[in-house]
């Protein structure tokens, strides 16, 4: 048995799908979640035998959609360190600061795991390309495994999207558009699209049901890299929301077949002032978020004014104690240089946001000084050069003496 997929489970409503068609969203329009025979996996997986695996996300492939080996799409995905963070876990009163640091994936992003597995599934069904709306990361890589599959693949994007992004997209193939708006005005024009190509699938944020899958390994390794045991906290950067989502779902299976035991860790939901329609959700105690008029941060990926999931989200934050807090753009590049300058360590302005959060959430009380804390750095500092300044810098004359 390579996968113990089940079923496909609507959101909503509980109603089960064939999980071997192409599906989208479930009849009532929610996202269709994977389920699992999790009773036969515990039966016949150890995690013991997990860590005999090769160090790819691969290696829970009993817990992942894709039914045969021989269509995995890989490009090596999986397995990022979980840094610990002394220096500025003592600077920010949280000595057992750890970082799990998603920028050395392919693509350079997170939303790499998301890809590996959607564009597997996807090309196992015999879909002929991928069509989606981006920030610019999951276009990125979703560009880059339709081209490892030999898939065809559509990418709109809002124009102001990083510009490296834009070019990974570029060469790997990919039919690429930018549009002069937000995500959701590339997503109207997606659908669009693929109404008129048969055989290609909208891949956009839980319109499809197994980018979560790939997303919820990174819980499956915090886990693991912990010794299977979890953290007392996980702190997300929260845009589409899927990360979180699958995180969640990751710890819960995980609890099922009984390879962690305990209390689930508390899930902060992160975002930025200028775009905070879950943090405002669950402050207001609603279950559904409200897109704000303007959204805006140079926090780029998350700038998701309004997802299909975002009840998911909050059920997350909701049902482990956990909260949801926003950061202002000047915080979180403060947070990213402060990081950079004790630890090394140049990570994306979403992944700063967590740190920032998480120092917030420190001085006010919400996290203790004891609490292990993990916060996710979803990409590397590479792609938004432009958030780092270096006009500064002094030109020397090739005859000139430094000081």
């Amino acid at each position: 048995m390579y996968s113990a997929l089940s079923h496909l489970e609507c959101s909503r409503d509980g109603s089960t799908h064939d999980a071997d068609v192409v599906q989208g969203v479930s009849p009532v329009g929610a996202p269709l979640l994977a389920r699992y025979d999790l009773q036969q996996v515990a039966a016949t997986v150890k995690p013991s035998e997990i860590a005999t695996r090769p160090p790819d996300l691969w290696r829970y492939h009993e817990l992942l959609p894709v039914r045969d080996p021989a269509r995995v799409v890989t490009l090596g995905e999986g397995m990022t360190p979980l840094l610990s963070l002394p220096r500025h876990g003592a600077r920010i009163g949280l000595p057992r600061l750890l970082m799990k640091d998603e920028g050395l994936v392919p693509t350079g992003a997170f939303k790499a795991r998301g890809a590996a597995v959607g564009v597997s599934r996807a090309a196992e069904l015999g879909v002929a390309g991928i069509a989606m709306p981006t920030n610019g990361n999951a276009g990125a890589a979703w560009a880059a495994y339709a081209a490892r599959a030999g898939i065809g693949s559509l990418i709109a994007m809002p124009v102001d999207a990083p510009e490296i992004t834009r070019r990974e997209c570029v060469v790997t193939g990919a039919e690429l558009y930018l549009v002069d708006g937000l995500i959701g005005d590339a997503g109207a024009l997606v659908r669009d699209a693929v109404g008129r190509r048969p055989g290609w699938q909208d891949t956009a944020t839980l319109r499809e049901p197994y980018r979560i899958e790939g997303k919820k390994t990174m819980g499956y390794e915090i886990a693991e890299q912990l010794g299977w045991r979890m953290p007392d906290v996980i702190a997300y950067p929260t845009g589409g929301g899927v990360g979180i989502i699958g995180i969640h779902k990751a710890l819960q299976e995980l609890l099922e077949l009984g390879w962690v035991t305990g209390e689930l860790p508390r899930l902060v939901a992160v975002q930025a002032e200028g775009c905070r329609p879950i943090v405002d959700a669950y402050l207001a105690g609603a279950s559904e978020s409200v897109a704000p008029a303007d959204p805006r941060t140079v926090a780029f990926g998350i700038t998701v004014p309004k997802v299909l999931g975002d009840f998911l989200v909050l059920d997350a934050v909701r049902e482990t104690g956990g909260t949801a807090v926003a950061v202002t753009d000047d915080e979180l590049l403060a947070a990213q240089v402060a990081l950079a300058r004790d630890e090394g360590s140049w990570i994306c302005p979403e992944g700063a946001a967590c740190v920032a959060a998480v120092a917030q959430l420190r001085e006010a009380g919400e996290i203790a000084e004891s609490d292990e804390v993990v916060v996710l750095n979803t990409g590397a500092g590479l792609i938004y050069p432009d958030t780092v300044g270096i006009a500064d810098v002094p030109v020397l004359a090739k005859d000139g003496r430094i000081p």
